[in-house]
């Protein structure tokens, strides 16, 4: 590899193939993504702008550039993000075609610049600084909002990216500064009026009207054009005796995790649950390397057991006891013990957590204990519209005219029908939908065409699955999970010709594409076609337009 930037590329057309792309890695470690319709080639950054994966090793599916680890996709003719996790579309560079060859000149960079005149006159305020929040002022400001956009949130910092704190940030492998959504200036560079350590009392949806506290208990009573509201979800902290006592820990926002960081150096750490933070948060814990112990205790026989079937959660309890985890299955907590020590400091002692008694008596000794135990959504600001599992709104998150629900808080009409869901993705989708909705862009998919996907790294591996199913029991497991290399599949029951609503895969990633691409658009395989061995990649590329 060199240090030298390299300008122009010259390609053989005859290397790609019509309704194809082909990415090009070049000697500075760049990459040029070349698609092409007939005659029609287009050139673009190779590297999905989320976390750099290549786009080529992706799948295209009509006009959708889908990449490999996340699911971000972008538009084959002019490179615009169809779908997060990235937060924005594909650099695009000049093309000059000189009849068997094309050149590309990567210092030629195509304006995409999009004039904010759309809407001048108006005010859209939105409640909550993390994903829906910040996609929704984001997106506004990219296709052409030039209204007043004021973001609240209680957070005291700028919006940032949540799931890398139970992943790199609390495993030491990336820095605060590399966690913030749009970088350290995006407020200002996108006119936004962000207003942190403040939060919101009240909420009138009909007037579209907000009361909100800074930190000091002064109130401000606000009335926009638009109002979105993204309060999120907060940690559960479940009844047992001693969950308030120092030393007990939950994970949910940055300040969390600099807590954990520090408080568990040295330290016998136990995890209550095993959903997929749980799992992240003994990863990356023992990736650090600064814990005494690390114990993970559960409630069932395995890990992440609404999510993959018993063969898969033992494949990943493998990983894990590898790495020096040790596991408690089929337990229950009644207390976490307090035990008193002595402050150094003075001839006072304090009280602080000392281990954690299950049911049948056993005690687990313990320095700190966290709490992966699930989360609740934050709809008390909606308790007059009566939504006790989630803001019911339509498929373009709205609740009333210019009001919209957006995030965990939503219990949203879509693809798959109506249903509320925690992830990092789906909420990334909520900001673009409602975005779209406020400027009233009908080329902009709602979420009756869009399907939901997470991710979860465990040891720098990691597992994705796209889609949902009320069970993971219903299933058909190819590959070997073991050697962490399988695609599974999930039925909501067992019948032969039921479709799959949803699968999981570790090295499968193109199938896992396909399979997404194939339910988004209501073919999804049957259990009888995958056990006759369908080709799910040829399906999806012929079945897309």
């Amino acid at each position: 590899m060199t240090n030298t930037t390299i300008d122009t590329v010259t390609i053989n057309k005859a290397d790609i193939a019509s309704g194809g792309m082909k990415s090009y890695k070049q000697d500075d470690d760049s990459i040029i993504l070349i698609t092409r319709d007939d005659d029609e080639f287009q050139a673009f950054d190779g590297k999905c702008p989320h976390a750099g994966a290549d786009l080529g090793t992706g799948l295209r599916c009509g006009n959708r550039v889908v990449c490999p680890w996340h699911h971000a996709t972008f538009d084959s003719r002019d490179g615009t993000l169809l779908e997060p996790v990235a937060t924005a579309g594909l650099t695009q560079y000049e093309v000059t075609d000189n009849g068997d060859s094309l050149t590309v000149n990567t210092s030629a960079k195509i304006d995409k610049k999009i004039a904010n005149d759309k809407l001048i006159d108006t005010h859209t305020l939105i409640v909550g600084g993390g994903a829906a929040g910040f996609m929704t002022a984001h997106q506004l400001r990219n296709t052409g909002y030039g209204g007043k956009i004021t973001l609240i949130s209680a957070d005291d910092k700028a919006p940032y990216n949540r799931p890398l704190l139970s992943k790199a940030f609390l495993a030491g492998n990336m820095p605060e500064e590399k966690l913030l959504l749009g970088g350290a200036d995006w407020a200002s560079k996108h006119d936004i009026n962000l207003r942190l350590n403040q939060t919101v009392s009240e909420v009138s949806p009909n007037e579209r009207t907000i009361i909100i506290k800074d930190k000091n208990g002064h109130s401000d009573r606000q009335t926009a054009d638009f109002l979105v509201v993204a309060t999120g979800a907060e940690p559960k902290i479940p009844p047992f005796k001693g969950a308030e006592l120092d030393g007990v820990y939950t994970l949910r926002s940055m300040d969390d995790a600099k807590l954990i960081k520090v408080a568990s150096h040295d330290q016998r750490v136990v995890i209550i649950g095993t959903g997929f933070i749980g799992m992240e948060v003994a990863s990356a814990l023992a990736q650090a390397g600064t814990t005494a112990s690390i114990t993970v205790i559960g409630q069932e026989h395995r890990v992440m057991g609404n999510i993959v079937s018993e063969t898969v959660s033992n494949a990943l309890i493998k990983l894990h006891e590898e790495k020096g985890i040790q596991f408690v299955f089929d337990a229950s907590v009644t207390e976490i013990v307090e035990v008193e020590k002595a402050d150094e400091t003075s001839d006072s002692n304090f009280s602080q957590v000392g281990g954690v008694t299950l049911t049948n008596g056993e005690c687990i000794d313990a320095d700190i204990v966290i709490l992966g135990t699930g989360v609740a959504p934050r709809i008390e600001l909606f308790e007059e519209v009566n939504a006790p599992g989630g803001v019911q709104v339509d498929d373009r998150l709205q609740l009333r005219d210019g009001v919209y629900a957006l995030g965990d808080i939503a219990k949203a009409s879509g693809k798959m029908g109506r249903m509320r869901i925690e992830h990092w993705r789906v909420a990334l989708q909520h900001g673009l939908v409602a975005a779209a909705a406020i400027l009233n862009d009908e080329s902009v998919s709602s979420l009756a065409a869009r399907i939901p996907f997470f991710w979860t790294m465990q040891y720098g591996k990691s597992l994705r699955y796209s889609g949902h199913a009320a069970t993971p029991d219903n299933n058909i497991l190819f590959g070997s999970p073991d050697t962490l290399d399988y695609i599974e599949y999930y039925f909501d029951d067992d019948g032969e010709d039921t479709r799959a609503s949803s699968a999981s895969t570790l090295g499968h990633d193109k199938e896992l594409v396909a399979f997404s691409e194939l339910l988004r658009r209501g073919h999804a395989p049957t259990r009888t076609q995958l056990q006759a061995g369908f080709n799910i990649i040829d399906q999806a590329q012929v079945l897309s337009p």
